[in-house]
């Protein structure tokens, strides 16, 4: 990976790799979890940790077989063991329910055809058509490697057996390494049963091992996840130009047009629309909202038929109600917004309590901040605060108040009343303009 990160930490629609197998084996009610680690050990377990996890640590990395030895103490007899990957973050929960199933009575092998098997360790079969043993790439002679049926590395095994067979295993190959897939050799020759399970798509056992296959991996992701949205209702404007890094949860008649980004956890009622390039990340936005183009949305909730950007930019605590309009080059901050309140244009709202049918003119900041400490702006309703004004907090702009153009107010303006704080208006007749210098 050409990387000081683990490679199982790498992201993949905004989650590590390992993470992806993680949630995927909990759907499955596991009695354990069991993370085999060893390189970047601890980073892995910082990230990773939960409290269903248990720890297992491979200090040598001597092969898959010897790696699953690791984990042997934390294992159960009585259950089935299954093994799963760090790097194949899209195997589904389908392919691994088929696998337990094949599995019950002995060993079940998950796999795949492949146009291409080049890699992969071979599934051999006997005339009978019955798995006899799994041959890596390096020890395949040209039968085994035209053979196009491929170990996916996903297994379940039968626990009981494992402390017997891993303890038999042997490293003479071409990779001195303790292969897991000459279990099945071992199960074969005890007369325990193997069988296959197909993988359900191909692109559900391709694993990570650069950052083109990651880079791969994520377009596919994408776009299961676009052909979900579009077979749910969402009129996408282009599917390939969709990313979704968390959860998008969405009502009917939502649009999403080109560029769009979604990160952690988005919400979107009915008949929202989204314009291009914008970032929603931790966003509620109830229905009828209108969002233009190139917004940044983080930590928001906006109301009903709200009218945001472009570029606009709401910031974590940020809650406005219905109706309200924010406008290009607007950013708020820890502040609520009441219904059907205006900002159009080129204002800071930070650490704000603001009423309904508030106007905030072009150029309003609340100057919330003395350079220690945060303090808060009230603008009750119907307030008009005009063009180019700075509200010095703490301060209250009383109901019904107006605020003349180039306010720089720094105590309450009382309510029903104009107020205003500009030097007294003069014309020089006398005074010329600059001229240029002669050179």
């Amino acid at each position: 990976m050409y990387s000081a990160l683990p490679k199982v930490l790498h992201l993949l629609a905004g989650k590590p790799l390992a993470r992806h197998v993680l949630e995927t084996a909990r759907q499955l009610q596991p009695e354990k979890l069991v993370v085999v680690y060893g390189h970047g050990g601890e980073q892995v377990r910082s990230a990773l940790a939960a409290d269903d996890l248990a720890w297992a640590l491979q200090a040598a990395q001597l092969g898959t077989g010897h790696a699953l030895a690791q984990a042997l103490p934390a294992l159960s007899d009585a259950a089935q063991t299954l093994v799963l990957y760090g790097d194949v973050p899209l195997i589904s929960e389908a392919s691994l329910r088929r696998l337990l199933a094949a599995g019950q009575d002995g060993v079940a092998i998950l796999t795949v055809e492949l146009d291409d098997p080049t890699g992969y360790g071979r599934i051999v079969r006997d005339p009978t058509g019955r798995v006899a043993c799994i041959v890596e790439e390096k020890d395949a002679d040209a039968d085994e490697k035209a053979i196009r049926e491929v170990n996916t590395g996903i297994m379940a095994l039968p626990t009981a057996h494992l402390r017997e067979w891993l303890a038999a295993l042997k490293n003479d190959n071409a990779q001195g390494e303790y292969y897991l897939t000459d279990l099945v050799a071992l199960a074969v020759a005890a007369g325990v049963p193997v069988h296959t399970a197909a993988a359900a798509t191909e692109w559900e056992v391709l694993g990570v091992n650069n950052k083109l296959q990651l880079a791969q991996l994520e377009r596919q992701y994408q776009s299961m996840l676009a052909e979900r949205l579009l077979l749910a209702g969402v009129r996408l404007a282009d599917p390939a130009r969709i990313d979704v890094r968390g959860s998008l949860t969405h009502g009917r008649d939502v649009f999403i047009d080109v560029g769009c980004v979604f990160e952690g956890e988005v919400e979107l009622g009915d008949g929202v629309e989204i314009g291009p390039y914008c970032v929603l990340r931790n966003v509620s936005l109830a229905a009828g909202c209108r969002v233009a183009a190139y917004c940044h949305f983080d930590g928001a909730t906006v109301g009903a038929d709200a009218v945001l950007g472009p570029y606009a930019r709401l910031r974590p605590g940020a809650e406005l109600g219905p109706e309200v309009h924010i406008g290009n080059f607007v950013e708020v901050k820890k502040s609520t917004i009441g219904a059907r309140s205006k900002a159009n244009h080129l204002a800071y709202i930070g650490d704000a309590e603001i009423g309904q049918r508030v106007n905030i003119g072009a150029g309003t900041i609340t100057c919330n901040y003395d350079g220690v400490n945060k303090h808060k702006t009230v603008i009750e309703d119907d307030a008009f605060i005009g063009s180019d004004s700075q509200l010095v907090a703490p301060v209250t702009v009383g109901r019904g108040a107006t605020l003349g153009a180039g306010t720089t107010l720094t105590k309450n303006a009382p309510p029903d009343a104009l107020t205003v704080s500009r030097a007294k208006q003069l014309s020089l007749s006398s005074w010329e303009r600059p001229k240029p210098k002669q050179k």
